[in-house]
């Protein structure tokens, strides 16, 4: 009877209690070894530190600073940068065991370089050679030697960390590399920007553009430094372009800007990037801003007005990345409320009858003024409250009230439990 019992009150207790995902943090496990400083510096100037932290299962080949002096001595440009260092990114999992446990004694890891679709043929794989005698080799170069054997470019040193079988980081002797990696990958030209959106189903948003040339001006300098467009699909921007005929000259340049983010975003760094974020629109007092929101792998903009969602990828290349979006961007500088439906208005009560007897003067407050115009344009920005902090205090007030009913079902249970024992 007792074993029951405490099978009963550690099954309640497991049901109950909390559970929390770490994910890991590839720049401060890093940032405690200061010999791979320059290794992780870089790793975020390419972006590369938010794409390897949204994948559960890597393998990181870090290497110190003397072999990263020697990769930049090379003055290579930050996208074939990213791409030798993209290399040094692998899709699976390999500790210092595994890489001693190889089958066949090699291996061929696909490495994040292959993930962008952007590598040639096997360029974007290693291939890991256990060398007996406690060495193992790695090379990233596609071709063999004339005897068929593979160039090893770098070696095992020692493992830095692992947290099986989710990160680990090993260092390697030399950096790896091959041609096709460090040759230069250019941006879209500047013209082509809009080329790109009218052959991918953005072709309405990219004709308006067209014909707003100081507009279409901001986007194509931002190419050059960085830039992430969202562009709202044929059928979403043709049904809002009645009312995008009805905004000023202004409005209609400053929703157009509000599309683009002088900032390059890859998915991954979408991800993982929650919050306001800056669009070409934002000026001093005018905001122009949205929040990027996660919902399990969607990435949602919110606005004051609406909520839309990224739906595909047009085009990802360092420094430029084009997405499109389900809906037409909305910012409350422009449009004076959220897109919601009104409720009826509540239907007129029945006077009563008079009565001579009861003199209660009070009279019920009016009702306010309804205001029909739900996403017409404003002269300037709106002032109230957003209705979404409201649905949120709603959200985590009952939030609160399922906790605190949870714990209350804890504690009587393992009171229960305990009393019963005894």
């Amino acid at each position: 009877m007792q074993t029951l019992l405490y099978g009963a009150l550690l099954l309640l207790l497991l049901t109950f209690s909390p559970t929390t995902t770490n994910a890991h943090n590839i720049t401060k496990i890093l940032a405690k070894f200061p010999e791979f400083s320059t290794f992780n510096h870089y790793l975020t100037t390419t972006h590369l530190a938010p794409e390897i932290n949204t994948r559960e299962t890597i393998t990181v080949l870090a290497v110190d600073n003397g072999a990263m002096n020697a990769l930049l001595a090379k003055h290579l440009p930050i996208p074939s940068l990213k791409n030798v260092l993209s290399l040094h990114v692998l899709l699976d999992y390999f500790g210092a065991k595994k890489l001693h446990q190889i089958t066949d004694g090699t291996a061929l890891a696909a490495t994040m370089y292959q993930a962008t679709g952007s590598a040639p043929g096997t360029s974007g794989f290693v291939n890991i050679t256990d060398l007996k005698g406690g060495k193992v080799g790695f090379a990233a170069t596609k071709d063999a030697d004339d005897d068929g054997t593979l160039s090893l470019d770098a070696s095992f040193v020692k493992s830095v960390k692992e947290i099986p079988y989710n990160i680990s980081i090993i260092q390697i002797s030399h950096v790896l590399s091959n041609p096709d990696a460090m040759a230069p990958s250019p941006a879209p030209e500047a013209e082509n920007i809009t080329d790109i959106m009218s052959a991918h189903g953005c072709k309405a948003f990219a004709d308006t553009l067209n014909s707003f040339p100081d507009t279409l001006a901001v986007y194509t300098t931002n190419a050059e430094g960085g830039l992430t467009v969202f562009c709202p699909t044929d059928d979403a921007f043709k049904s809002f372009l009645p009312k995008f005929k009805n905004l000023t000259k202004d409005e209609k340049n400053s929703l157009l800007l509000f599309h683009g983010v002088p900032i390059y975003y890859s998915m991954a760094m979408l991800k993982s990037s929650n919050g306001l974020m800056n669009t070409l629109a934002t000026d001093g007092k005018k905001k122009f801003d949205f929040t990027v929101q996660n919902e399990g792998q969607t990435v949602t903009l919110k606005t004051k007005i609406l909520t839309t969602k990224v739906t595909g990828t047009l085009y990802d290349e360092e420094p430029v990345a084009i997405y499109t979006i389900d809906k037409v961007l909305k910012p409350k500088e422009i449009f004076k409320k959220a897109e919601i439906s009104p409720a009826p208005a509540p239907a007129p009560e029945a006077e009563a009858p008079k009565s001579s007897k009861k003199k209660n003067h009070h009279k019920s407050p009016p009702a306010p003024p309804t205001d029909d115009s739900s996403d017409s344009p404003a002269d300037s920005p709106a002032d109230g409250p957003s209705d979404d902090s409201d649905a949120a205090d709603d959200s985590s007030y009952g939030g609160e009230r399922v906790k605190g009913l949870s714990m209350l079902i804890v504690s009587v249970g393992f009171w229960v439990m305990v009393s019963m024992l005894v």
